[in-house]
């Protein structure tokens, strides 16, 4: 099968990536399909969960070329197990999972076996270790002593390292331990290390209190977890100065504002949020997962260098009715997480393409111009993929869980934008939204979120979620060592128009 004869403005790149992750296969190995022929499958599959809410065939045929479309062009492109799994046996297609991690032996045992199911079906998960006790405890049942959060940590990282995800995608985790947690000086070294824990991003759960006694220049308290009460004190600033160290050496750990997420959860009533998925980008409760796509903002931009506004509210609602739809159709590894998703509905709309975006509008990625640009787009599509989500919700009801959420009744919208607005949805756009939404609900929980969109930006030729350029030229490898040319597209075109 020549799939360089598939008529889609694809990159020589994007289709050998397609070749060896994404194409369906047959027993030798040969694809048996062209990207185009996967794209037609993603969006067929994905149209069909309108039949669930009595939408006619007629009508998901014409989704289906209304999804086909925005695909096709490079417009949106879901995440990477929507494209692998849609319309195939697996049918698993969310990216991000968050899994609860017990202090028991059973309770982490069962999380390890979720794990791997997770991993085997192409997502990747995020655990907060911060409900173990710390090393050394006394475990009542055997009087032994427990090895703490770090060393479990290796078992999930063992496990994961042995189960290769649906056969395209190595598994990823995300471990997170709270800052006040007696064993936190262990886990910010636990990769110190470069051979250890590979399968793991690590971030420390910072929280208001620590960051109070850091501004101050005093101690803070660790906690227990086992009966929260006070194990110690450590230097604020000793343990932030040793996070920006390792961070410096080799990346690890990141930190994520724990209280800070909690305050934005939008439904506080169901459960905290402990932990997000594994790059970081979506906070999610216990059991939930979320599915990702993003809109790709170099083609959002007209031939006078002006922002596409009408083509990137299109873009957005066609996408967030794609995502609502994956739901749908997903076929969730846990019951557990079926059940937490069908009621939350969470989904996270993206973009990738923004430095193409500025290139193309000659604007640096460094400059004021930027930054203002970047309010302005973002807000553009928080606003456009909260309509939609109304819309939705008219159709179809709100979420379950909405009730008691921070969109009841709270004019949640008008108060998060209310003085801090880019200047291009008005507040009494928001107002009106807050008013929708108390008539009508909203469908999803969450709507927006900013992945680094590391493979489908290749796929669509883009550069990488909100990042700059990595280069103009260079080589990338990919899973299984290949080696491949990068070279961007509006600077060749530049510079062939310039003779360069």
């Amino acid at each position: 099968m020549n799939l360089v004869e598939d008529k889609l403005n694809l990159s020589e790149n994007a289709i050998k990536v397609l070749e060896k992750r994404y194409l369906k296969r047959d027993n030798d190995g040969n694809c048996t399909e062209t990207p185009a022929d996967m794209f037609r499958r993603v969006a067929k599959t994905i149209a069909e969960g309108d039949l669930k809410f009595g939408k006619s065939q007629a009508d998901v045929d014409k989704l289906t070329e209304r999804f086909y479309e925005a695909i096709t062009n490079c417009y949106f492109m879901p995440n990477s197990p929507t494209l692998m799994n849609a319309g195939r046996e697996l049918g698993q297609l969310a990216a991000c999972f968050v899994l609860p991690v017990e202090d028991s032996l059973e309770g982490i045992f069962e999380t390890v076996k979720n794990t791997a199911l997770i991993h085997k079906s192409g997502g990747g998960t995020g655990f907060s270790f911060s409900r173990l006790r710390p090393k050394n405890s006394v475990v009542r049942s055997t009087m032994g002593v427990s090895s703490g959060p770090v060393s479990f940590m290796e078992v999930f990282n063992a496990a994961t390292e042995a189960v290769k995800q649906g056969g395209t995608r190595r598994g990823a985790n995300m471990g997170i331990l709270r800052v006040d947690h007696p064993d936190i000086i262990d886990f910010i070294n636990c990769k110190s290390d470069n051979n250890k824990l590979n399968n793991f991003n690590i971030s420390v759960a910072i929280t208001d209190k620590f960051m109070e006694a850091l501004k101050n220049g005093t101690d803070y308290e660790l906690i227990n977890p086992q009966n929260n009460t006070v194990a110690g004190t450590l230097s604020a600033k000793k343990v932030f100065d040793m996070i920006v160290d390792g961070a410096w050496r080799n990346g690890e750990p990141g930190i994520i504002f724990i209280d800070k997420m909690n305050s934005d959860n939008p439904t506080p009533l169901v459960g905290a949020i402990e932990s997000t998925n594994p790059c970081g980008e979506v906070p999610l409760l216990s059991y939930e997962a979320c599915n990702l796509g993003s809109i790709n903002l170099g083609k959002m931009v007209k031939a006078d260098g002006s922002v596409d506004w009408d083509l990137l509210a299109k873009t957005t609602r066609t996408a967030i009715r794609f995502l609502d739809n994956v739901i749908a159709v997903n076929n969730y590894p846990l019951p557990q997480i079926s059940e937490m998703v069908q009621n939350n509905r969470k989904i996270g709309l993206g973009v990738m393409g923004w430095a193409d975006m500025l290139m193309k509008m000659g604007i640096s990625y460094a400059s004021a111009e930027g930054t203002k640009l970047a309010g302005q787009v973002m807000e553009f599509i928080d606003y456009e993929s909260k309509c939609e989500s109304i819309e939705l919700s008219k159709e179809r009801g709100k979420f379950n869980n909405f009730k008691g959420s921070l969109y009841d009744g709270k004019n949640f919208l008008y108060n998060k934008y209310k003085g801090k607005s880019a200047g291009i949805i008005s507040d009494e756009q928001w107002k009106e939204l807050d008013s929708q939404i108390e008539k009508y609900g909203i469908r999803n929980a969450t709507t927006t979120c900013i992945a680094p969109t590391g493979t489908i930006s290749m796929i669509a030729g883009a550069s990488g979620g909100v990042e700059p350029l990595f280069g103009l030229v260079f080589s990338r490898l990919i899973m299984d060592g290949t080696e491949m040319l990068e070279i961007n597209p509006i600077f060749k075109d530049y510079a062939v128009k310039h003779g360069i």
